[in-house]
């Protein structure tokens, strides 16, 4: 809607500049001009209209742009879509452009669409926003063209990643009941391995850890977790993580790199 507001404006400045050319080419008393701020004045007017018309033709682009954000309407839902696509816009917002994301969403329940995120991306969050990586995302069933960033600090949010995370087999099925439910304690990593298994983008790492629960006797315990490239360098020989494990089988673990809020 802005955008369109904008373009109207321009084209009423551009019109007013034009007759206004157009008088004075043909030797028409701008003193009586049709055109409404000229008067007797006849350069207050035309200076004020062509300042006007140039920042519009200046600035009306980022205006637009930013306008042009839009947001998900209608029963909003929230789970895990996959980068498909990534195109700048051409807009800089204080140096940092703006990108149009292409996401690919499979909601619970009927078909797979793709939506638009638009969003300004800094260099050093460009890397995290690559084709096929995974992104929470907030969208609608009756409004699949657009798509919003969903805030991963919402418990409900990282239920939805946890469980796109099980139904991809990104977490071993004997570890779900130990995530899902167990109890989350402090641990450190005494060895680490790669399997050779990738999945979704993700390497598997087979670790040994060492179990701390505050006040309690530590052991130790073989676990496996699926982790992106990129996070391999925080589940080193020493790394502190967050291990669940549940009571009843407390060599049965998940690991995650943080702890979530309220578990």
């Amino acid at each position: 809607m802005l955008r369109i507001a904008i373009l109207i404006i321009w084209l009423l400045l551009s019109a007013w500049l034009l007759i206004w050319t157009g008088e004075g080419l043909f030797g028409v008393d701008q003193r009586h001009s049709i055109l409404p701020f000229a008067g007797e004045d006849t350069l207050g007017g035309p200076i004020i209209i062509g300042v006007a018309w140039g920042l519009i033709l200046t600035f009306g682009g980022t205006m637009a742009g930013l306008g042009r954000r839009k947001k998900v309407r209608g029963d909003v839902k929230t789970g895990v879509g996959r980068i498909v696509e990534i195109a700048r816009t051409g807009l800089t917002v204080n140096d940092v452009p703006q990108y149009d994301i292409f996401v690919r969403v499979t909601p619970g329940s009927g078909d797979e669409f793709i939506g638009q995120l638009r969003m300004l991306v800094d260099a050093s969050d460009f890397a995290a926003l690559q084709p096929g990586v995974p992104v929470p995302v907030r969208y609608s069933l009756t409004d699949q063209d657009t798509v919003e960033l969903a805030d991963i600090t919402d418990p409900a949010v990282r239920e939805a990643v946890l469980q796109w995370r099980i139904e991809r087999g990104l977490i071993d099925p004997s570890q779900v009941r130990a995530r899902t439910t167990g109890t989350a304690v402090p641990a450190s990593v005494l060895e680490v391995r790669p399997t050779g298994r990738r999945r979704e983008g993700q390497s598997e790492l087979a670790l040994k850890v060492l179990m701390a629960p505050e006040g309690a006797s530590t052991w130790e315990a073989d676990t496996t977790v699926f982790v992106y490239p990129e996070a391999i360098s925080r589940l080193q020989v020493g790394a502190p993580v967050w291990a669940y494990y549940r009571r009843e089988d407390p060599h049965t673990v998940a690991v995650t790199i943080e702890k979530e809020a309220g578990r």
